[in-house]
């Protein structure tokens, strides 16, 4: 995940403004240039230090650090929400004087960042305090099981290695118990976000972050209908050769099994039911040696992102993984709760490729354009390099793994890699619909919704008689609310850049044969037509320098819906 800093929970890229005054009335580009200089010499300083407060913050879960973290954001989002200088944006809008493309991309970006702040201050303190708050009580929160507190890895290994129906069962609602913690405040957050939009002319906040990051509603919805029919036919076999392993290895009938059953908490990532564990080639490892030289071996050293970041667990800290570049000049930073499994091993790479978007971008483009094209196209990088924690020719060429060994297992790491992506494209299927649904109405039976949609796209059994709130044991609702979809179109976007390099780069045609490393070409692909454009153009304009093509799910059919 990248940490993306947000104006009134909006995923836009920029969201930076400054207040400013005695600015003049003028409309012309030398006067936006003046208009620039101004906003960035408030701007950047402020941004620098809300996203540096975030990171210490979240890696040690103190009380002051939050607090800090709380008003530096405040204060930002205030300065973003300036009606005056909204207004002066506005008028370099429509006067059309900005004409060097630069300048009018910039002068975009600032209208759709400006545009989700334009409420009222108490409003914008309520959402940003209320933020906040569930954003530590997910940090700090600990499964409780029998007196026994869980960290989510502890969590997360029981999930995937227990044959113990009782104890999974026991282990899968005690993470879940965090929902009961946050669902009132979710629902005001939701209540508000929806005030807050509806105050800018939206009908609700899922639209509003949805046309404020240069997406269509309509647009996306047609994306996902087509994804579900493509996928269906393929994860029912899939869901049933998943049913038919789990009932013989937890020694259990097929109609009994539920949603604790499924290795993870959300049944969001690949399943242990093929003939591999990935495991056991990072076990007695380093992660962070083995990232640090793949990286360097295609051209794009992480010395210093890794010497700036927190990687291991400890108390109090954000549990899961993220990036987030501190100050668009070098600064990019990861956290992780690193240890030697194929999990984070993933995890790691993905995070690094967030990272390694944000620390090699062009210097010399203007601060508001030195940033990802859009979300999804920093996920897809970060999913790219994740996937090949899993690849079998990366294993041998990246971690010393013995190729008779590999070979033993490299049908069932295709298999595995196929089910990962099906999987997850159902769950993001979930999530894009419950969220839809979660701001068209906060005071519907969430609930039900919830699990409607799981049984409908996982195809989990919901448990007899239980009515909680496992919707809010999500963080992501939270501290990434409407975003799930960059994630799954990240995953088109990854299946369309690998093609890319394999055909364009590598000169290869079987997709199963790369392993991407060791070859400077590789890093020298993102560097020059990914990182570098950065923001200067509109998402679907890069993708298509960067590919050949606007952003489709033919790759992805190709790699993991007709493959077996």
């Amino acid at each position: 995940m990248r940490r993306v800093a947000l104006a009134v929970g909006v995923g836009v890229v920029v969201v930076v403004v400054s207040a400013i005054h005695a600015m003049g009335t003028g409309v012309t580009q030398d006067d936006f240039k003046t208009f620039l200089a101004e906003y960035e010499a408030k701007a950047i300083p402020l941004s620098r230090a809300s996203s540096l407060a975030y990171f210490i913050a979240s890696t040690s879960g103190a009380d002051s650090a939050y607090e800090r973290y709380n008003a530096l954001e405040l204060e930002y989002r205030r300065l973003h929400s300036d009606t005056a200088a909204f207004a002066r944006i506005k008028a370099f809008r429509d006067g059309g004087q900005v004409t060097d493309s630069l300048l009018r991309r910039q002068l975009e970006l600032l209208y759709l960042g400006y545009m989700g702040n334009q409420i009222a201050g108490t409003l914008l303190e309520q959402i940003t305090a209320l933020e906040t708050s569930i954003e530590q009580k997910f940090n700090t929160y600990r499964a409780d099981v029998g007196g026994r507190k869980l960290s989510d890895n502890t969590v997360d290994s029981i999930l995937r290695a227990s044959t113990d129906s009782r104890e999974l069962e026991a282990v899968w609602t005690a993470s879940k118990a965090i929902g009961g913690v946050v669902e009132a405040d979710l629902r005001q957050l939701a209540r508000l976000r929806n005030q807050a939009a509806r105050s800018v002319g939206f009908a609700d906040f899922y639209e509003m972050q949805l046309k404020l990051t240069e997406i269509e509603p309509e647009e996306l919805e047609r994306l996902f209908v087509e994804l579900d029919s493509l996928t269906r036919g393929a994860f029912i076999e899939l869901k049933a050769q998943i049913d038919s392993v789990l009932s013989v290895r937890l020694g259990i009938p097929r109609d009994q099994l539920r949603p604790w059953h499924y290795q993870n908490r959300f049944f969001q990532e690949a399943l242990s039911v093929y003939d591999v564990n990935l495991d056991g080639f990072f076990t007695g490892k380093d992660p962070v040696a083995i990232a640090k030289a793949y990286f360097a071996g295609i051209g794009m050293p992480v010395d210093t992102i890794l010497a700036h970041s927190d990687l291991y667990e400890k108390p109090g800290k954000y549990q899961h993984a993220y990036s987030t570049d501190i100050d668009r000049e070098g600064d990019a930073r990861i956290v992780c709760n690193i240890r030697p499994d194929y999990n984070w091993m993933n995890t790691l790479q993905h995070e690094l490729g967030h990272a390694t978007y944000s620390y090699y971008n062009d210097p010399s483009l203007p601060w508001l354009l030195r940033d990802a094209a859009h979300s999804l196209t920093t996920e897809a990088v970060a999913l790219f390099f994740g996937s090949l924690a899993g690849n079998p020719q990366w294993l041998i060429d990246e971690t010393g793994a013995q190729k008779a060994d590999v070979d033993r297992v490299a049908k069932a790491c295709a298999q595995s890699m196929r089910a990962e992506k099906l999987i997850f494209s159902r769950w993001s299927q979930v999530m894009l619909h419950f969220e839809r649904g979660l701001y068209g109405n906060p005071e519907q039976d969430l609930n039900t919704l919830w699990w409607d949609l799981v049984e409908k796209y996982q195809l989990l059994t919901r448990p007899a008689g239980r009515n909680q709130p496992d919707w809010a044991s999500k963080i992501h609702i939270a501290t990434s609310p409407v975003y799930y979809h960059s994630y799954l179109m990240g995953e088109l976007l990854a299946a369309q850049f690998a093609e890319t390099l394999r055909q364009n780069v590598l000169g290869r045609n079987d997709p199963h044969s790369a392993s991407f490393a060791n070859d400077p070409r590789i890093g020298r692909f993102f560097m020059d037509t990914v990182y570098r454009p950065g923001a200067r153009h509109p998402w679907n304009e890069m993708i298509a320098r960067a590919t050949g093509s606007k952003l489709s799910s033919a790759a992805f059919a190709r790699q993991f819906v007709s493959a077996r």
